[in-house]
């Protein structure tokens, strides 16, 4: 692997310029609004905010600006529960390197039910393990698409993938991740967990009112709160009990 390799996705920039109405949606999310340029870390990359704050739109957009359907899946994943989505891939202008990636999954938890029901439509099991993902729990499916389905050399976009897995299967997905960049791969993830952040190197984005920016792990608000209620839970609980 060298230097050169990666990031497959080097920078998005936001077409300023095409944009008539800054007042409509997905504009008018403040983080969207502020948005110029933002540039990927080789190896990992992390999106992080409020409900709400524009991180899953940004990724959603990116997802589909690479050729992923926005409900999930690779790129022959193209089925459509309902169209729910931005237009705001339209309007990123995306700078890749010259090396394009040999793989390529676009993992969402809201809609990973989908692609599993896909999965079991089309008889595509090999590729997840050779089981029904149905047949799983949402924890044990994400794992078996990590694990099986993403075999290196790729660029992959996950919004969320937490929201299946418990502490410890976070801690295995860490683990699933550095080998998947040690095999030449990308990531970009959307993510509420202190325990995915605390993946080393990586590049972590916040999304505010007053737009995006760079932050540290021991910065973001994921880090501070949980570290504050583990090490004072008991006084934390008091207090919140009294709320």
């Amino acid at each position: 692997m060298s230097f050169q390799d990666r990031p497959y996705l080097r920078e998005i920039q936001l077409k300023r310029e095409l944009i008539d109405d800054f007042d409509q949606y997905p504009f008018s999310i403040p983080a969207i609004r502020e948005l110029g340029q933002l540039q990927f870390h080789p190896d990992v990359t992390f999106f992080v905010g409020e409900n709400g704050s524009g991180k899953s739109t940004l990724i959603e957009a990116i997802a589909v600006s690479q050729g992923f359907n926005a409900e999930g899946g690779n790129k022959n994943s193209q089925f459509s529960t309902s169209r729910t989505h931005s237009d705001l891939h339209n309007y990123l202008k995306c700078i890749k390197s010259f090396k394009r990636p040999k793989d390529g999954y676009f993992l969402r938890a809201e809609s990973f039910y989908n692609v599993a029901t896909l999965m079991d439509e089309v008889g595509y099991l090999n590729g997840y393990g050779g089981k029904s993902l149905h047949q799983q729990s949402h924890g044990e499916s994400f794992m078996a698409t990590l694990l099986n389905k993403l075999r290196g050399n790729g660029l992959y976009i996950m919004d969320e993938p937490e929201a299946a897995l418990s502490p410890a299967r976070q801690m295995a997905a860490l683990s699933a991740i550095h080998q998947l960049v040690e095999e030449n791969s990308q990531f970009i993830i959307a993510t509420h967990s202190p325990i995915l952040l605390a993946y080393p190197r990586a590049k972590i984005y916040h999304f505010s009112e007053e737009g995006i920016y760079e932050i540290a792990y021991e910065d973001t608000e994921h880090y501070a709160v949980t570290k504050e209620f583990l090490d004072h839970h008991e006084e934390m609980m008091k207090i919140l009990m009294e709320e």
